[in-house]
């Protein structure tokens, strides 16, 4: 059996797209916020996730940076702890949240709700309660259902400000389930089809609800600008219209998130500067041509954010040779991160902890869980001594991994470390045993 070889320099020495503080060491030690991963590994055990806490809060200033006169909100769906509320609140940005279990967290860590959005497109009795009571910023109706379900809630002698999610018919995001632009998909009500000027209507006939302004989502790892320019023409131009039929200019125009960000060397990027430039012109041009005054702009990062300053580190427990490849099976899969099976996401590992003069063949990193489909990372190069006991690492997993993640096979979810300045913390400890057993009530 022959393994076919791979070109000897391979994506997985390539650090760009690492968290900026990783630094290798001559030996193969590989540190991400002055802390070698190895070292972690020891401490905490694998699977693990490791947080680059500066990464984070460079990204946010970023954003702010690059939208001074929006707000920012993080999307909570991406991750979401108590540290990462504090990082968060501190360097200024929002919050967006799509459950009273993430507004709760937000809100019991000291985060201001009023400058929390609540989303979801199902929002339970649970939800609506929740955020009332807490004093949520905005609720983001989702359907016209929720129009009347939303003011009953909000009780006779009260006010909640609300915006309508509308779908603009655009198609942008790196994979069909995380579209959520188009017209045949469960977000948002229609622009197409005249719903959207329906909702507006019964809204603004809703004393108990204050119609702040619009809002949209196109989807997920968009990584071109041209979508966000048609949303914002389209959805001005429902302002105007909003205008023309009921003398109501609405202040607010939130073009959500879904920024794409680069998960292997040479994967594309949303250009984050010239989004902001040409995503202010167009707003700027088109509120001019229809007469309106700019509203104030809302954008809603979340991946773009957290990803690229996330690792998960595991252990490899045993290597198997095939006809074409080799399978290296690690200590994690599919059960702290179901990306690659659900959307056939791809990443670039590599050894940690040793340097190899091995040199690199085809290895696909799979899970342990009983399923054909828990991949990790297909056909990448690894050196060709890999053996069972050497650690892996695989950037860009601060984002809908730990969030993500479940008790499949009953195998507890993996801690999460912060490292900054050369020291780690445990902020989400390992789920054991103990845990999984104490939910199991019945006999």
């Amino acid at each position: 059996m022959t393994i076919a070889p791979l070109p000897p320099v391979s994506a997985a020495d390539d650090l760009s797209v690492w968290p900026a503080s990783t630094v290798e060491e001559p030996h193969g030690r590989l540190l991400v916020g002055g802390v070698a991963l190895d070292e972690i590994a020891r401490s905490h055990g694998t699977p693990v996730y490791v947080l680059d806490e500066d990464e984070v809060r460079n990204r946010c200033r970023t954003y702010r940076d690059a939208f001074p006169e929006a707000e920012v909100h993080y999307a909570a769906k991406a991750f979401l702890c108590r540290a990462l509320v504090r990082w968060v609140e501190e360097e200024g940005l929002g919050l967006d949240v799509c459950s009273a279990g993430e507004l709760e967290l937000a809100v019991t860590t000291g985060f201001p709700p009023e400058r929390i959005l609540l989303h979801g497109n199902a929002k339970s009795p649970e939800d609506l309660r929740t955020a009332l009571r807490l004093g949520v910023g905005r609720i983001v109706i989702d359907s016209p259902a929720e129009i009347a379900r939303t003011a009953a809630a909000v009780g006779p002698h009260g006010r909640q400000k609300v915006m309508l999610r509308v779908t603009p018919g655009i198609g942008a995001g790196g994979h069909a389930k995380i579209r959520t632009g188009s017209d045949n998909q469960k977000f948002g009500v229609s622009l197409r089809d005249g719903h959207a000027q329906h909702a507006i209507a019964r809204i603004l006939g809703q004393p108990r609800l204050e119609l702040t302004g619009l809002h949209c989502h196109l989807g997920s790892q968009i990584t071109d600008v041209k979508p966000y320019l048609v949303a914002v023409r389209r959805l001005v131009g429902l302002m105007a219209r909003t205008r023309d039929a009921h003398g109501v200019t609405l202040p607010e125009l939130d073009l959500g998130g879904g920024h794409g960000i680069a998960y292997r060397p040479g994967d594309p990027a949303l250009d984050l500067p010239a989004l902001a430039r040409r995503v202010r012109a167009e707003l700027v041009e088109s509120c001019a041509g229809a007469g309106l005054p700019v509203p104030r702009l809302l954008i809603e990062p979340g991946r773009a954010v957290t990803g690229p300053a996330g690792v998960a580190v595991y252990r490899v427990l045993a290597v198997k040779a095939g006809p074409e490849r080799v399978f290296v099976a690690v200590d994690g899969g599919m059960s702290d991160n179901p990306r690659p099976a659900l959307y056939g996401v791809r990443y670039a590992p590599r050894l940690v902890g040793r340097r190899s003069a091995a040199g690199p063949v085809r290895a696909t990193v799979v899970g342990r869980h009983c399923e054909a489909g828990d991949l990790l990372a297909e056909d990448v190069p690894l050196p060709g001594d890999v053996r069972p006991g050497d650690l892996l690492a695989l950037p860009v997993a601060g984002a809908y991994h730990l969030s993500m993640a479940s008790s499949y096979n009953l195998v507890g979810r993996p801690p999460l470390v912060a490292v900054a300045s050369g020291a780690s913390r445990l902020l989400v400890r390992r789920e054991t045993l103990a845990d999984l057993r104490v939910r199991d009530v019945g006999i």
